[in-house]
């Protein structure tokens, strides 16, 4: 057999030890395993496949990532697996039915979806829920909140290694499903907006029980600043990694907590004329100079402690009277135009609302937040490292249903 080892080398061992003759061997071996892939190393990079899977709670994904050895030339996202078309059913559906379609775009706050589309109508209809209606809207809206970012902090925290905090995410947010599920009758989906107010009033007892809920879930935030925010190796997977300076931000649309992550001060349950009644509220807007990953998980969990915070007050301020205004019995909306949007979980979420005056819309436009959120990513993963991307897609967010609509 002829030896792969140099004249030179074969002269310095002992033959008379076979354990140094292999070893010998293996690292001449390496060697010229490196030339020749130094030498069939070419510009071009590698592509490989990160789906399509469903990574979690967020939908099916593909993404398309073109490499340089571990390095990110660029990174695209291919979506459309999840399209239902709800913009085209809402054509043949009525204005009362379309609160059940508009629940599943983004399913992990679906109470909160329904509310700018009844808005929309009530405009073009001229019409105005009670007081209380507003209230329980705002406070259920602020749940929905609590229960789908609640998610995103456990979540995010798993899919760079850390299991431990999805726990405590799953078990906290099944105490604000129930108390979701109790108040409408729906866990998931709950279909109870209604134009001009809501399906139908709190139970007994409920005010209490989500007193001693929201205790639970300021505790769980108490809990995510001891295992993520203040975890040595959290930090590091994410500061510095996926930063995305205001202008860019803006450039690409991003709304919500990954806006304010980048410093943009601006939130539409504060900026911006509302039904709802955050403005008589006491709370506070957070934003982060640093426009990273960690920054925008720290944003969110400021946001949910500001929710607990406002949901409080609401229980506290909560007016009396009734839950409907007076409404046709058979809903007609008069011919118009309408755009409404709102700060929901995931950004800004709004429907233009086109009506030739029949029972259903000539035309609905949804502008979600998941879109613009992801549209970034090829911007924001040029030159990366492949851990870095999944810390990035945790860090900014989506629901694919909020995407392929």
């Amino acid at each position: 057999m002829t030896s792969i080892l140099s004249p030179t080398t074969t002269a310095a061992l002992n033959p008379a030890n076979p354990t140094e003759l292999r070893q010998a061997a293996y690292i001449a071996q390496q060697a010229a395993d490196v030339r020749v892939n130094v030498e069939l190393e070419t510009d071009s990079g590698m592509t490989i496949n990160l789906g399509p899977q469903h990574p979690a709670t967020h939908g099916t994904l593909r993404i398309i990532a073109r490499l340089d050895g571990e390095q990110v030339i660029s990174c695209e996202p291919s979506m459309g697996y999840m399209h239902r078309g709800y913009e085209k059913l809402t054509e043949v559906r009525t204005y009362p039915q379309i609160t059940t379609l508009v629940n599943r775009i983004d399913w992990l706050s679906s109470f909160a979806n329904e509310v700018p589309f009844i808005l929309a109508a009530e405009q073009l209809m001229g019409i105005e829920a009670p007081p209380r209606a507003q209230w329980l809207r705002t406070l259920l809206f602020e749940m929905a909140r609590i229960a789908n970012v609640a998610l995103f902090l456990g979540d995010m925290g798993v899919q760079l290694g850390a299991v431990t905090p999805v726990f405590y995410a799953f078990r906290d947010r099944e105490h604000v499903l129930n108390q979701i599920e109790s108040a409408t009758g729906g866990r998931f989906h709950p279909n109870y907006d209604r134009i001009g107010g809501l399906k139908e009033d709190l139970p007994k007892g409920w005010i209490a029980e989500t007193r001693t809920v929201i205790e639970k879930v300021v505790n769980f935030c108490n809990q995510m600043d001891d295992l993520l925010v203040g975890n040595e190796i959290f930090g590091a997977r994410c500061r510095g990694v996926g930063v995305i300076p205001a202008e860019r931000a803006l450039d690409y649309g991003l709304s919500g907590a990954n806006a304010r992550a980048s410093g943009i001060d601006w939130d539409l349950r504060r900026d911006s004329e509302s039904p709802l009644v955050w403005n008589k509220l006491d709370w506070k807007v957070w934003t982060h100079p640093d426009g990273d990953s960690f920054a925008r998980y720290w944003v969110r969990l400021q946001e949910v402690r500001e929710s607990c915070k406002m949901i409080t007050q609401l229980l506290d301020g909560l007016p009396a009277g009734p839950i409907m205004a007076k409404v046709p019995r058979i809903i007609k909306v008069p011919a118009g135009e309408a755009w409404v949007s709102t700060e929901n979980p995931l950004g800004e979420m709004g429907y233009y609302v086109v009506s030739q005056g029949g029972l259903g819309p000539f035309r609905v436009k949804i502008r979600s937040a998941s879109f613009n959120n992801i549209s970034i990513v090829p911007w924001v993963t040029k030159g990366v490292f492949v851990p870095d991307i999944i810390t990035i897609l945790a860090s900014l967010y989506f629901i694919l249903g909020d995407i392929d609509r």
